[in-house]
């Protein structure tokens, strides 16, 4: 296990990200205080089935019409 400074985990964060690929355990510290692992994602031993939901999972035929205006109303005043 490596231990790391924030700052030099922020200026090499990609070579840390393949280092923790290849299976080793990163800390990062930040004034010698460890704050974060950094660690490779678990892999997935077996495939997600598909359809695991199949029957139990309704779509209403109106599911993509356009919302109605009181549903529109936010989301269109915070984009602008």
């Amino acid at each position: 296990m490596d231990t790391v400074n924030l700052y030099e985990a922020k200026t090499n964060l990609s070579q840390l990200v393949e280092r923790a690929a290849r299976g080793e355990e990163i800390v990062i510290a930040k004034a010698g205080r460890p704050l974060a692992r950094l660690v490779a994602l678990a892999k997935r031993t077996s495939p997600r089935p598909l359809g695991l939901l199949a029957g139990e999972v309704e779509m209403g035929a109106d599911f993509d019409d356009p919302l109605p205006q009181g549903f529109r109303q936010p989301f269109e005043e915070q984009s602008t």
